[in-house]
């Protein structure tokens, strides 16, 4: 189906989301801070991201940032535990397709990397 790129700090997170994708069909990728995920981004070119906010070193924020100034195409779910409107409105403003409330459901999730993937793909042809 697609490649998924998995950018989150905890590796029991990254394990669990990437388990959960790969039992939907898709193919992943982890980084476990936001630098690594923008060299994956943009080396293999993942059909989806999905990002944590909160990691050292390089967070989301800075991630969503950098991709939206790049004008990357690339749809990115947002994965957070933080629940504020406040935030979710942001993370949308900054070029996310979705955001999701960890603890994540795994339908919900499956559902929304298939529909950010088509819906990419829909706008590309």
């Amino acid at each position: 189906m697609a490649l998924v790129l998995i950018v989150e700090d905890s590796s029991f997170t990254r394990r669990a989301l990437s388990k959960a994708l790969q039992a939907d069909g898709h193919a992943t990728l982890e980084a476990g801070n936001g630098y690594e995920g923008l060299e994956k981004a943009v080396i293999l070119a993942p059909d989806c991201i999905l990002l944590d906010l909160l990691m050292p070193e390089c967070n989301g924020w800075e991630v969503l940032k950098t991709l939206q100034e790049q004008g990357a195409s690339i749809p990115v779910i947002v994965v957070t535990s933080d629940i504020q409107e406040t935030v979710r409105q942001q993370c949308l403003q900054m070029g996310a397709v979705r955001v999701i409330n960890k603890p994540f459901d795994i339908d919900e999730l499956c559902k929304a990397v298939a529909l950010a993937v088509r819906q990419t793909e829909e706008t590309s042809q």
